[in-house]
Parts: structure tokens; C-alpha cells; sequence
């Protein structure tokens, strides 16, 4: 098998919530050149992430690193001093890429969207920077929508709309304080804003320093998605 490489130009990562309008922006990117960006994956990476995550913040493997330890077969951590936290991110990440987004050769950028990210709020944020660095030059674009319109929307209108409300409310804290982090790496939109004004996409061309052809843009926002009738 040759070995895998990552797209030269890195990865997008769609982050949102349910009917926040994220499959439009998914079209939108997929219409630059070269940027294939999937769709959903049922969140499968945040398993991968919780699995490094549990040899990243060990104390016991911190600690053996630390001290230099050298076990043997008589130790109950026995080998745990040689595991490389970083090296497995890596190795997550890029199979990850390579079976699940599997990036076409002629493909410059990389990514998904996915709207299951926020469904544990303790580890959203450390999620997050999982991404930005196991993945190389990741940008992130948050994608937020007026609660009203989300709470009238396909499935959740089965729900408790302060419930529904309550959770958009705490994934664009979320969402904020990553940018307000990452000023360089990450964006914040507004469905309803590019929707009405295609300026406001402005900030997230700038992000990836590319945007689809004027044609291209104005086909894809006169395109009716149909997914969720």
C-alpha cells in the first residue's frame, strides 16, 4: 500500500447543529476547484478522538514519560512509557482521511461537515482542537442560524423548543470562543446572513484564500435542497 499523503492544501471541517443550513454551505465549498468537503459520517471521528484523548491525558502515562520509566513485564503499565500520544493523533487522523474521506488524487482540500459534534458538551471544545491539530492546516467553519427558524424546522419540531434552544445557545458559545482562539484557522457564519447577501461569505474566502467562480456561487444558492421534505 503506498503510504497516504494529506491533501496539499489541508482540510475544512463544517461544524454545526441540525438544520442550520449546513448542507448549502457544504455545496458552497465543494463548488471552489479542488475542495471536496463529505458530508456526514454519524460523527465517527469523535470516537477516534476519544481514544487518543484517554492516552493523552493518562497521568500514569504522563508520569512514566516523565520519570523515564522502563517497564517490565512485572508492571502493571508495562510498555505504557513508550506511547507516543502525538504519533497516534497522527496515525487517527490520517486513517481517518484516507478511508473515510478518501480524498480523490486531483483534490487539493479535504473535510466534512457534521452536525452530531456538539452531542457531548464537556469535550466539544477539546474535540475541536483535536481537529485543528491532528489535521494539517484545518480550518473550521461554524455555521449558526436563527433558533426560531432551526425550532421550525423538519425534525425539530418535535421538540421542546427552549430544549432546542438551549443547546444552539451552547454550541455557538462554543463556536465564539474557538474563534476568538483561532482568529486565523476558524470562522463564524450566518445562514441568514448569506443567504440575503452573499457578502457575508466574504469572511470565509478570506479563511481559505479561495472562492467558487461568481457563476458557480449564485448556482449553488439558487439550488433548493430537498433532503429533509
Amino acid at each position: 500500500m503506498d503510504e497516504f499523503k494529506h491533501p496539499e492544501g489541508g482540510y475544512v471541517f463544517i461544524v454545526t447543529y441540525g438544520r442550520s443550513g449546513s448542507t448549502l454551505l457544504q455545496n458552497l465549498l465543494n463548488a471552489i476547484p479542488g475542495y471536496q468537503i463529505r458530508g456526514e459520517n454519524n460523527n465517527a471521528l469523535f470516537g477516534l478522538f476519544k481514544s487518543w484523548r484517554s492516552i493523552a491525558i493518562s497521568p500514569d502515562i504522563a508520569r512514566m514519560r516523565r520519570e523515564g520509566t522502563r517497564s517490565d513485564a512485572t508492571h502493571p503499565w508495562f510498555g505504557a512509557e513508550d506511547i507516543d500520544a502525538d504519533a497516534y493523533r497522527a496515525a487517527l487522523c490520517a486513517a481517518f482521511s484516507r478511508l473515510i474521506l478518501r480524498p480523490d488524487p486531483a483534490m487539493r482540500v479535504s473535510g466534512f461537515k457534521e452536525i452530531r459534534t456538539i452531542a457531548d458538551p464537556e469535550l466539544f471544545a477539546a474535540y475541536l482542537g483535536f481537529l485543528q491539530d491532528g489535521f494539517p492546516n484545518a480550518r473550521l467553519v461554524f455555521n449558526t442560524r436563527d433558533p426560531d427558524a432551526v425550532c421550525r424546522s423538519s425534525w425539530w419540531r418535535k421538540h421542546d423548543p427552549q430544549q432546542v434552544k438551549a443547546m444552539i445557545h451552547a454550541a455557538e458559545s462554543v463556536f465564539r470562543a474557538h474563534v476568538a482562539t483561532h482568529p486565523a484557522r476558524a470562522v463564524l457564519l450566518h445562514h441568514d446572513d448569506y443567504v440575503a447577501d452573499h457578502a457575508a461569505l466574504e469572511p470565509l474566502f478570506a479563511l481559505l484564500g479561495a472562492s467558487p467562480a461568481p457563476e458557480a456561487l449564485c448556482r449553488v444558492m439558487q439550488t433548493r435542497l430537498t433532503h429533509a421534505t
